[in-house]
């Protein structure tokens, strides 16, 4: 009959406890579920940060190489570079990034200059 009686006079404290733990566990459990959340977000976002700057890469040397850029691969980099920046890439994505910007839209005439100097 002691035990009923402290039951009955105790029930609130013994129900606090138990929801605390409870409580407790839920936090602990979803902390652990964040944590690996964001670690596979972070690996995410380095992932395609890397793949972003292979992009500006491979853009620069293809166009570089050609002597020219057109319009729609420059918009496509300009894209690209601000996502990049956004994720913490490097300046040396940024310096290929300016200067493919730089390059010409079109492809220079092969005899344009020489023309342009009989014009005259």
């Amino acid at each position: 009959m002691e035990i009923l009686t402290y039951i009955g006079s105790h029930w609130v404290e013994w129900v606090f406890a138990l929801a605390f733990a409870v409580l407790a566990y839920a936090w602990k459990t979803l902390s652990a579920k964040l944590k690996d959340e964001q670690a596979k977000n972070d690996a995410i976002a380095e992932g395609v940060k890397c793949l972003l700057r292979d992009t500006i890469v491979t853009s620069y040397n293809k166009y570089a190489s050609k002597g020219f850029c057109p319009i729609y691969a420059k918009e496509n980099v300009e894209d690209a570079f601000r996502a990049y920046e956004k994720l913490g890439g490097n300046h040396t994505a940024k310096s290929l990034y300016e200067k493919l910007i730089k390059l010409p839209a079109e492809k220079p005439e092969e005899g344009d200059s020489h023309e342009h100097e009989n014009e005259q």
